[in-house]
This record gives C-alpha cells, structure tokens and sequence, in this order.
C-alpha cells in the first residue's frame, strides 16, 4: 500500500489542528502580527468589545473616571451610526477607540473582499463621528484566517488580541466573573516590590471585556460593571496602571 495513503488523514488532522490553533489562540502570529499584551507588568490595558451601548458604555466611563482608568473600546461600526455622540464622549473622557468591523461575523469564514469590506465601513463610521479613523482593531470572537490581519494593515490598523478573556459576555453573575478575573492581580503580584509597585520589564496583561452585545443595542453587561466595581481599587492598590492601547505599547 502506498504509504502517502496511509499518512494523507494523519497530515489533514495536523494541519487542521495547526489552522485552528493559529486562527484562535490570541498569541499565535501564524496569520500575521499583532499585540497581545502590554509593554511592561505595571501597565494593565482594560478593552471592551461590541459597543457603543448606551446602556452601559456611560456607566463604564462614570466608573473609570473614579478611578482615572482609561480604556480601549473596540467598537462596531452599525453601532457607532446609531450613539455617534457616545463615541464622541468617550474619546473626550480620555478612552481609545478601535475597529471591530461593521456587523461582528466570523472572518474566519469570510472572503477577503468580504473582510475589507467589514473593516473599511468600520473605519467610515469611526471618521465621520470623530474626524479620524481608529488605529487599532479587533476581530470579532478573536478569529483570523490569512487574510484578516494583512487586510487590516492595509487600511492603517494594527491587531490587537488579550492575556486575559474571562467570558463576562456569558455572565449569570458579578459572583460568578470576579474570580475569573483573578489572574490579573495574581500576576501583578508576582511582579511586586511589596511597597505597592509593579516593576519589572515582563509584558503586562490586556484584558478582554465587553460593554455591549453584537446581535442587538442596550446588550446587558451589568455583571461587568459590577466586576469592574470590584476590580479596580483592588488592581490600583498592587500598583497597576491602567492605560489605553495607545499607552500600553510604549
């Protein structure tokens, strides 16, 4: 029997498992480079995904404000046509704003001129409420196929992915998200000088939340709020500095 029978399914397995793993872990650059993480421990990058939602994104910038944290949201472009004000305030309030296309679908799936085509009405949308395009993008669900990221670049935007993604999109409870968010403070932790400081020159954590749902306006994410309530003093007081995508990888 020819061998290459015999070893076709086991290479189709691998290149499959090869595929899926660059399509979807957040640190692999199979598919093309992008951040995913911070510049150094002390720097702790907050991102939301799926806004504006008006019925969150205010209390977000109300509660960063508390704290003066700033975040990157990763915005959809139907979205921003409908709140371009919200936009607008977010920027003012000293926020970062990036591209996570125009509707969310799955570019893992998409054809290129598909792809372009989400990422570029995105990037309309954002320069017509804000006089700019954005300079930093997200896909949707974290999926890429080869052609995603190049596209991106193309149009003046680089990657961006999380250390961190603790699922607060699918949240019965505060309860439920707050250790789940853990993991940040316990890095922090091993980065401390133990007088209140992170020091160090390993990457430091980017976290992926969300602050409105894909499918439809005013999405419920008040798990993540609460969390957010909880979470933020407690990251301050080990010495975390929160700070925007723009900031982060300086």
């Amino acid at each position: 029997m020819n061998p290459w029978l015999i070893a076709a399914p086991a290479v189709a397995a691998a290149a499959a498992g090869v595929s899926a793993y660059a399509s979807i872990h957040p640190r692999s650059e199979l598919f093309g480079s992008h951040i995913h993480g911070t510049a150094t421990a002390r720097k702790l990058a907050i991102t939301f995904d799926d806004g504006p939602n008006p019925a969150i994104t205010p209390k977000l910038l109300d509660l960063f404000d508390k704290y003066h944290a700033r975040a990157t949201f990763f915005v959809i472009g139907k979205f921003v046509r409908d709140v371009p004000g919200l936009l607008q305030e977010t920027v003012a309030r000293g926020h970062s704003v990036g591209n996570h296309t125009e509707t969310h679908p799955n570019l893992f799936l998409s054809s290129p001129s598909h792809i372009r085509d989400e990422i570029e009405r995105c990037n309309d949308a954002v320069a017509k409420a804000l006089g700019a395009p954005p300079r930093w993008f997200r896909p949707p669900f974290g999926l890429r196929n080869p052609w995603v990221l190049p596209a991106a670049s193309r149009l003046g935007l680089q990657g961006v992915m999380w250390t961190l993604i603790p699922g607060d999109w699918s949240a019965p409870s505060a309860e439920w998200l707050i250790p789940r968010m853990q993991p940040i403070a316990h890095r922090a932790a091993t980065h401390s000088d133990g007088k209140g400081s992170v020091t160090g020159s390993a990457p430091g954590d980017i976290l992926c939340l969300h602050d409105g749902y894909h499918g439809h306006q005013n999405g419920d994410r008040r798990h993540t709020v609460a969390a957010l309530e909880y979470w933020l003093p407690r990251w301050q007081d080990v010495g975390l500095e929160f700070v925007t995508i723009d900031d982060a990888v300086l």
